[in-house]
């Protein structure tokens, strides 16, 4: 059986893709690679073509996910700025499809108890979301700008975590409120023990 060109890289794409939105929704070990294979209309034993462990695609899917999470802070910013971005991320519909959301947020906890290379591609992409906050604040700083997105992705997991809708919808809005305030606020000092 002859294949398109390009085949095997669509097919790479569409497995991270599948992987992606279910690590996101039921959690990086929740799912596992015959799920995740069955989902994207292959067999089991392709995957090793693909990735050489579970571990593997899961550094791809936070990375790819980072990536989203950064174009959208470029198109929501462009705009309307960091107030733009800040309504943005914690908005209802965010809340309720963590599957086409932001890593961070769905799968944070997760991340931390995953092997170096994974937690390093995550503060990679990190690092690089705080640095595009940090340029949209009308007094950039670094510690504002890690703190606004803290605020943001605690605001939308406690939302995500709560049973009852009004007080998750009172999370969202009070994570804006206070991410909005630190993006209007001057800089952070130093934490000083």
């Amino acid at each position: 059986m002859r294949y398109r060109k390009n085949h095997k890289e669509n097919t790479h794409r569409r497995v991270v893709e599948v992987a992606a939105a279910r690590f996101r929704k039921e959690g990086l070990d929740g799912v596992g690679v015959a799920t995740l294979m069955g989902d994207a209309g292959l067999t089991h034993g392709g995957f090793y073509s693909h990735f050489v462990s579970k571990e593997a695609l899961i550094e791809e899917v936070i990375e790819a996910g980072m990536d989203e999470s950064f174009a959208r802070i470029i198109e929501t910013s462009k705009d309307g700025g960091i107030e733009a971005f800040i309504r943005f991320y914690l908005r209802p519909s965010h809340r309720e499809h963590p599957e086409r959301g932001c890593p961070a947020a769905a799968l944070g906890p997760e991340i931390a108890r995953h092997s170096k290379a994974t937690r390093s591609a995550f503060t990679r992409k990190l690092r690089r979301i705080v640095s595009h906050i940090d340029s949209l604040l009308p007094y950039p700083n670094a510690e504002t700008a890690q703190a606004i997105f803290a605020t943001m992705v605690g605001a939308l997991q406690l939302a995500r975590t709560v049973t009852d809708p009004e007080l998750s919808d009172q999370l969202l809005k009070a994570g804006q409120a206070a991410a909005l305030i630190l993006a209007r606020h001057r800089a952070l000092g130093s934490a000083r023990s």
